[in-house]
C-alpha cells in the first residue's frame, strides 16, 4: 500500500480518534440509507437490526483502522473481517451485488466523515487530504475483493455439501457419534458448525395437508443467525440447532414463524456427544401433540403427556381407572362431563371459576360434578383423585376446557 508523505500521515493520525468517535453516527447512516435502498437489507432489519448494527459497526472500524495503517510504513488493510463477512452474507442468502453496494456506501460514508472532521468548524477545505482520497478507495476496493472471495468461497462450499453427505452427519449426531472427536471435528468442518457449544434439536412431523412441518427452517434460523442442520428421518423433518448465544426462547419464537405443523423442541444440550438426547427429547415433545397442529412445543411445556406418551400401557390403564364409567356415557354426555371436569380442575377446583369459563350457572356446574363423582366414583375433595383425573384428561386430550354454554 502507497505510503503518504509524513506530513499527510501526521494529519492522519491527528483525525483518527475523531473519526473512531463519529462510529455511531456513520453507522446509524449506513443502516437508514441500506433499509431505504436496499431491499436484501430491509429484510435483514427487520430480522435484526441489531445484528445489523454490530456487523456495520465492526465493518466500519475496520475500514478505518486499516486506513489508519496506511499511514504507516508497510500498511496494509485488514482484510480477513471482509472475507468473513462475505461468507456470512453468502450463507445468508444475500446477494452478492447489494453486499459490494453496501461496502461501497461504507467507503464513501467514511470518506466524507473523514472530510467533515478535518474542518475543525472553520469550513474550509483540509488539501493534505486529497492525497488520502485514493488510499480510502484502494482500501475499499481491497475489502470489496476480500468479501466477494470470501463469498464465493462459502458458496463453493454449500454446493459441495450435498444432502446425503448432510443426512449422514445428522444421522451420526443423533445416532451417539458425538463422543468421537474425529468425528465431531469432520462434522463440524463439513456443516461449518461449532458442535461443542450449546446445542438443541427440534422434530417436525407433517402438517394437515400432508406437507414439511416446518417451512425451510435451516434459512430461516440463519437469517438470524443461527446455523443448523436438517435431514428426514421415520417421515419427520429433525434438526440440530447451534444456539450460540442466542436464548432457546428466540428459537422456539423463530420456529413459530416458519411452523406448518407439530414441532418438538428439546431442551438445552451442552457438546455434539449429547445431540442424540436432544433429538430423543424433541422427538417426545412432538409425539404429545394432536396430528396436524400447527403448534410448536419444548419437552418443558409437555413433561406430563411426555411421561404419559411414553407408557401407553399405563396411561391407558390410568385413563380407565381414574375416569371409569364416565368414558362409558353417551358422547354428548360424556363430552359436556370431561369439560366440566378440565374447567373445574384448571378452576383450582372452584364451581364459580368453571361456570364462568363454561358460560353457564354454577348450580349447572354443581349438578355435572355430583355426576361425575357418582360415575367415576371418586370424591371432588380428594387431592388424590384429582391429581389423578389431571393426568386422565392429559391423556384423553381434555386438558383444555372447552367453552360451553348452559
Amino acid at each position: 500500500m502507497h505510503a503518504f508523505r509524513p506530513e499527510v500521515a501526521t494529519r492522519l493520525a491527528q483525525l483518527g480518534p475523531r473519526l473512531l468517535d463519529q462510529l455511531d453516527a456513520m453507522t446509524d447512516r449506513m443502516v437508514d440509507v441500506l433499509a431505504r435502498t436496499e431491499p436484501a437489507y430491509r429484510e435483514l432489519i427487520e430480522q435484526s437490526e441489531q445484528d445489523l448494527r454490530l456487523s456495520t459497526r465492526s465493518n466500519l472500524e475496520n475500514g478505518l483502522r486499516s486506513l489508519m495503517a496506511a499511514a504507516g510504513p508497510g500498511g496494509s488493510p485488514h482484510l480477513a473481517s471482509a472475507r468473513a463477512v462475505g461468507r456470512r452474507r453468502a450463507a445468508q442468502g444475500m446477494p452478492l451485488e447489494a453486499v459490494l453496494r453496501a461496502y461501497r456506501l461504507g467507503g464513501q460514508v467514511t470518506w466524507e466523515t473523514l472530510v467533515a472532521v478535518s474542518r475543525d468548524g472553520s469550513g474550509h477545505e483540509d488539501t493534505l487530504l486529497l492525497e488520502v482520497a485514493g488510499s480510502v478507495w484502494r482500501t475499499n476496493d481491497a475489502e470489496c475483493g476480500a468479501l466477494a472471495e470470501g463469498y464465493r468461497q462459502e458458496q463453493r462450499r454449500l454446493d459441495g455439501v450435498d444432502e446425503q453427505a448432510r443426512q449422514q452427519v445428522l444421522d451420526g449426531l443423533l445416532d451417539g457419534r458425538g463422543s468421537d472427536p474425529a468425528f465431531v471435528r469432520s462434522a463440524a468442518e463439513l456443516l461449518a458448525m461449532p458442535l461443542e457449544g450449546r446445542l438443541m434439536a427440534a422434530v417436525a412431523l407433517p402438517g394437515p395437508d400432508g406437507e414439511p412441518g416446518l417451512e425451510t427452517p435451516a434459512e430461516t434460523l440463519l437469517k438470524r443467525g443461527l446455523r443448523s442442520v436438517w435431514g428426514a428421518r421415520s417421515e419427520a423433518q429433525v434438526g440440530v440447532v447451534v444456539l450460540g448465544r442466542s436464548r432457546p426462547a428466540d428459537l422456539l419464537a423463530l420456529l413459530r414463524t416458519a411452523a406448518r405443523g407439530p414441532v418438538g423442541v428439546s431442551d438445552v444440550v451442552v457438546g455434539a456427544a449429547a445431540a442424540g438426547v436432544a433429538y430423543r427429547l424433541a422427538e417426545t415433545a412432538v409425539r404429545t401433540l394432536p396430528a396436524g397442529a400447527s403448534r410448536v412445543v419444548s419437552i418443558d411445556e409437555r413433561l406430563p403427556e411426555a411421561l404419559l406418551s411414553n407408557s401407553p400401557e399405563i396411561s391407558s390403564r390410568l385413563v380407565g381407572q381414574s375416569l371409569g364409567g364416565l368414558l362409558e356415557l353417551p358422547q354428548d354426555e360424556r363430552e359436556v362431563l370431561l369439560d366440566t371436569l378440565a374447567a373445574f380442575l384448571a378452576s383450582d377446583g372452584s364451581p364459580t371459576r368453571a361456570a364462568d369459563a363454561l358460560y353457564c350457572h354454577r348450580n349447572t356446574v354443581m349438578h355435572r360434578l355430583r355426576r361425575i363423582e357418582s360415575v367415576t366414583d371418586r370424591k371432588l375433595t380428594d387431592p388424590r383423585s384429582r391429581l389423578l383425573w389431571q393426568l386422565a384428561l392429559l391423556g384423553t386430550e381434555h386438558g383444555q376446557p372447552a367453552r360451553r354454554s348452559a
